[in-house]
């Protein structure tokens, strides 16, 4: 393997090449970003305490501000990525070598003269699904004329005999039909020590020597070839950087549930993550798959031992890919983002169960990162990024506490107890926040006529967007009350699950829907009862966060409904471009959500979208 060393001195952001970028020096921009996140908040708090100073400000006032204050950070550093990001995107003429000057030009055809590993990790998945993926990626590859550079590596935690007996005879099929062109290789652990983490360092160990370069993938990944050649050369010509991270988007699907999350991730990837890169830049964010990475200083450096100490917070770090990141930058490596809105997907979990549990499983591996907050040496936006990975829980958490206290006096009175303007002003603010981000995503692809066309057309795209946003006001608090309820267990000393993900659409049973979401409903039902008997003034502005509390188990259910999916693919409800103009490396899977579209409807939509091309 070819030896390479870092360019860069770890916490010295003034020497990057980027500095340059859009006029501003990386050090100014960090300071400018901190100040308007600052300036939000100072505003944001102070307005509160005017709020609920009506009758004098006493403990339980601080107390509230305090919860709010919580709150407050990370929806103002969402709208404020949101808001450059979106500036960017409207300025920039190449928006990816913007926030990524190291990215080699989309034309570079250069040899590829290093080698490159594609780790796929699984655990007790489907292994047809698996198969497919990584043929599809093995056959761009063949194609591009470089296979003899990539070897694929199928890294196996499964434990369910009859997973082990599908993963086998699937990697088989694959190893024989590219024996004479790609390598595959298939282990599996008896024992996962580690965990993911771990299963990738084990492959370091045995074959990391061979390979200049690993290709991180989980079990639901898809790359075009054409994305994967653009990330090893830009490995290959730029010695500084040890994690290249693809922007990844939802493949299609037919899961009612789904949809509207991949629309809406969809529409904000691109300027968010744009806003996002202007101020790290070269501490940008490792997401654990779809990432291109150096493997002798990830070796080198990127070893994770188990934490110290009992209890759910020690041991295996679970959430191993932001600790990574901050680990390669920390040895002098550059982390960034690979700002491409297509080439590179993931599946959306299919339900409303399956996606609070993987939450959840997020949840105990980021709150383990308060241990290493006081790592020495680590880079301050590496710090920053760890921090934010567990505050946002925390925030969310804060919200549920903040509604509880603001629900108990109101229930003992009748008149108001604060300053409506400024409440009003509060609110408006916190919604302007959250919502102004996808308004702003929706404006910049509406003045589009491509885009516009590739989600859809006008009036698809207004109805999704409406939709997306509906949705988000639903899943707020149904996922707040599941953090809030998961946290107060880690501190009672109970661990998540880490088992396998159900991928497949399907319908959840009212019944497994209320295991799951019975806190929810709990916390619901109270707070319904509760202001129904006391409907004090005010009662409209927080009962429905108990309402939709309620509502969670009828809303996994419905949502699950795959009938429902399917009808709401076919009249293009939540389309993505993926469905209206897919990708070759998409079109190759045949997926359900892109056969339920008409093809006449489909063939006008691309040649549109060809003539507009020419």
């Amino acid at each position: 393997m070819r030896s390479s060393q870092p360019l860069l001195v770890a916490g010295d952001g003034a020497g990057l090449s980027a500095v340059a970028t859009a006029g501003i020096p990386l050090r100014r921009r960090r300071q400018l970003f901190a100040l308007l996140v600052s300036a939000t908040l100072l505003v944001a708090t102070t307005l509160m305490v005017w709020t609920l100073s009506a009758g004098g400000f006493g403990p339980m006032d601080v107390v509230i501000t305090g919860l709010f204050a919580l709150t407050v950070p990370f929806n103002a550093i969402a709208f404020w990525n949101a808001v450059i990001g979106l500036s960017l995107a409207r300025t920039s003429p190449d928006l990816a070598r913007a926030v990524c000057p190291p990215l080699a030009d989309a034309t570079d055809r250069s040899p590829i003269t290093t080698s490159t590993a594609i780790v796929s990790c699984i655990r007790n998945e489907d292994a047809a699904t698996v198969g497919r993926n990584l043929d599809v990626m093995i056959e761009g590859l063949v194609a591009s004329g470089v296979a003899d550079r990539f070897h694929v590596y199928v890294l196996s935690d499964s434990h369910w005999p009859e997973v082990i007996a599908a993963e086998e005879a699937r990697v088989r099929e694959l190893a024989e039909r590219w024996h004479d062109r790609m390598g595959v290789t298939y282990r599996r652990r008896a024992e996962n020590p580690g965990f993911k983490a771990g299963n990738i360092r084990d492959f370091c160990e045995r074959w990391g020597h061979r390979h200049d370069f690993m290709l991180v993938l989980d079990a639901d990944s898809l790359m075009e070839a054409d994305v994967i050649l653009r990330m090893v050369r830009t490995l290959q010509q730029a010695p500084q950087l040890g994690i290249l991270q693809s922007l990844m988007a939802g493949l299609p699907t037919t899961s009612a549930f789904a949809r509207p999350l991949q629309f809406g991730m969809r529409m904000l990837m691109n300027g968010f993550t744009a806003g996002n890169a202007w101020w790290q830049q070269d501490v940008g964010p490792y997401w654990g798959h779809n990432a291109l990475i150096r493997l002798q200083p990830f070796i080198e450096h990127c070893h994770l031992a188990p934490l110290p100490g009992r209890g759910p917070l020690a041991g295996w770090v679970l959430s191993h890919d932001q600790v990574e990141a901050a680990l390669m930058r920390r040895a002098g490596y550059e982390v960034r983002v690979m700002l491409l809105e297509s080439g590179s997907w993931e599946e959306t979990p299919t339900t409303l169960t399956e996606y609070l549990r993987r939450d959840l499983r997020w949840c105990h591996g980021n709150m383990q990162y308060f241990k290493l907050l006081s790592w020495p040496d680590l880079h301050p936006v590496s710090r920053v990024n760890l921090a934010l990975a567990t505050g946002g829980f925390i925030g969310s958490t804060a919200w549920v506490l903040l509604m509880l206290l603001f629900a108990l006096p109101l229930a003992f009175d009748t008149g108001p107890s604060f300053h409506p303007g400024p409440g009003l002003a509060v609110f408006a603010l916190s919604m302007g926040m959250a919502f102004a981000p996808k308004l702003g995503a929706l404006l910049e692809v509406a003045l589009d006529g491509d885009r516009r066309l590739r989600f859809g057309g006008g009036p698809r795209l207004l109805a999704g967007a409406a939709g997306d946003m509906a949705f988000s006001v639903i899943m707020a608090p149904i996922l707040a009350v599941g953090h809030a309820v998961f946290i107060a267990g880690l501190v009672l000393g109970r661990a998540a699950v880490w088992g396998a993900q159900r991928r497949a659409v399907h319908w959840v049973n009212p019944l497994a829907a209320l295991r799951r979401l019975w806190p929810q409903t709990l916390f619901g039902g109270v707070g319904v009862a509760w202001f129904a008997s006391f409907s004090p003034p005010g009662a409209l502005f927080f009962s429905p966060f108990f309402g939709i509390a309620l509502a969670a188990v009828p809303v996994a259910v419905l949502t699950s409904v795959p009938a429902l999916g399917r009808f709401v693919a076919w009249i293009g409800l939540w389309r993505i471009p993926e469905e209206t103009l897919p990708a070759p490396a998409v079109a190759a899977l045949h997926l359900p959500a892109l056969a339920s579209q008409p093809p006449p409807r489909r063939l006008r939509l691309g040649e549109a979208a060809a003539d507009h091309a020419d």
